[in-house]
């Protein structure tokens, strides 16, 4: 389906990991963002330009109407815009917080343009369900998502991109506590009718209802209006603790379809939708359903299916999540370049198996962060960084993006610029309304 866009593209909060708990758990840690200072520097006047434009201060309810035409047909409104060069992407993770933090930013841009980094993944969806600037538009805009976070997310992209800094929409998808409580009829429910909750009393939506992915075409669709160069689809799966057997699927809808095949099947939607925008699309996946149906279907990921449909595949491959034995490692965190070179060999082999399908590119995440919570463990800072940098390119794939919660990266495990020489060209935005 989108083989012509495929062209060219071959206590954990301050820990790192915030968003998954080791593989033998699969239960989420939701992510906590503070209220953060509006006055950034390297904003422009395009973001008030932009809301000036497109009536969001004011007329909310009329353009709120023509986002739903919008949404509902993208060829009938908007002219194909031709993609642009795909960029090798090489990553770091931002939180909405850290985003709006000029000081913050203006770290993260010096390290981008004094490293082999090129891109950012910015949460614009985040854990809890909100957008992490300001949006009046169609469902966002009607139950209050939008939060201060970025006051100028526009202004925010226009200044990275004048450093040649490729961005990416982090979009939580299926985990949405915001969304749970202002639509519980859009929510997975229990046998007695109420929401259902996981461990942590947070409700999820529910992947079966039609009305689920056109809320998040909404947001897809205002963070390609903004500028954004790709979204990524992060929680694109059911939750998987032990209070998933108090879910009643027969209230979900699920028309006889598996939780693989539903979550593919948004994928496909997702995919064709937003074809004609020149914006790319990619999902994170676990790193255990590589090669395992029973993990596969637990979390509704099939490896294959979801890569035929997205331009990139972001399998989580963090050395951490292996339990002992995996790869033939007694302890894979202890082994992290073996335990990359290990998951993304599996990777090839899995994607052999769909040899007529389109395949996305795979761009894994890697730990930068130490998983002190394992019995075996070790502390993880620039050798062990570069260790699986090294295995990824030595497993013969060129991209990569790093994760901590926190965004306190291993700087010194990168190479300078000068000793790489990347290109951080590249961008798709939709036409102005």
């Amino acid at each position: 389906m989108r083989k012509l866009l495929l062209t060219g593209a071959a206590a954990l909060a301050l820990a790192g990991c915030t968003r998954y708990e080791p593989v033998t758990d699969f239960s989420p840690a939701p992510a906590t963002e503070r209220q953060s200072p509006s006055d950034t520097p390297i904003q422009t006047e395009a973001g008030a330009q932009l809301r000036a434009e497109t009536g969001m201060q004011a007329e909310a309810e009329q353009y709120a109407s023509l986002v739903r035409s919008l949404y509902a047909s993208m060829e009938d409104v908007f002219e194909e815009v031709s993609r642009p060069e795909p960029v090798k992407v090489k990553a770091i993770y931002v939180t909405g917080y850290a985003a709006g933090v000029p000081a913050m930013m203006e770290e993260y841009i010096r390290q981008i343009d004094e490293t082999e980094l090129n891109a950012v993944v910015i949460d614009f969806k985040n854990d809890e369900g909100r957008i992490t600037c300001p949006v009046a538009t169609g469902v966002m805009g009607e139950i209050g998502a939008g939060t201060g976070l970025v006051e100028d997310m526009a202004g925010l992209i226009a200044g990275l991109k004048e450093h040649g800094i490729y961005t990416i929409a982090r979009v939580v998808t299926f985990k949405d506590p915001y969304l749970a409580e202002k639509k519980p009829e859009w929510c997975l429910k229990t046998k007695d009718g109420s929401v259902y909750r996981d461990k942590k009393g947070d409700a999820w939506i529910n992947p079966y209802n039609k009305e689920v992915w056109e809320y998040l075409s909404e947001v897809v669709g205002e963070a390609c209006r903004l500028g954004f160069d790709e979204v990524q689809f992060d929680y694109i799966r059911f939750n998987t603790d032990s209070t998933m057997k108090n879910v009643d699927f027969e209230q979900a809808g699920t028309e006889g379809k598996s939780k693989t095949e539903i979550v593919t099947e948004f994928t496909r939607f997702i995919g064709e939708r937003f074809e004609r925008t020149g914006m790319f699309l990619s999902a994170d996946v676990f790193g255990a359903i590589i090669g395992s149906p029973v993990d596969a279907q637990s979390v509704g990921q099939s490896y294959g299916e979801i890569a035929a449909n997205m331009d990139y595949i972001c399998p989580m491959i963090y050395p951490s999540h292996y339990g002992d034995g995996n790869f033939g490692l007694d302890h894979p965190d202890l082994h992290p370049y073996e335990t990359v070179m290990g998951a993304l060999t599996q990777s090839k082999e899995e994607l052999a198996l769909y040899p007529e399908e389109p395949q996305a590119a795979v761009r894994p995440w890697l730990q930068d962060f130490t998983a002190s919570y394992l019995r075996h463990y070790m502390h993880y800072g620039p050798e062990e960084l570069r260790a699986q940098i090294d295995a990824v390119y030595d497993a013969g794939y060129e991209e990569w993006i790093l994760w901590n919660a926190s965004c306190n990266y291993s700087w010194e495990g990168l190479l300078k610029e000068e000793e790489n020489g990347q290109n951080t060209e590249g961008g798709g935005i939709l036409p102005p309304l």
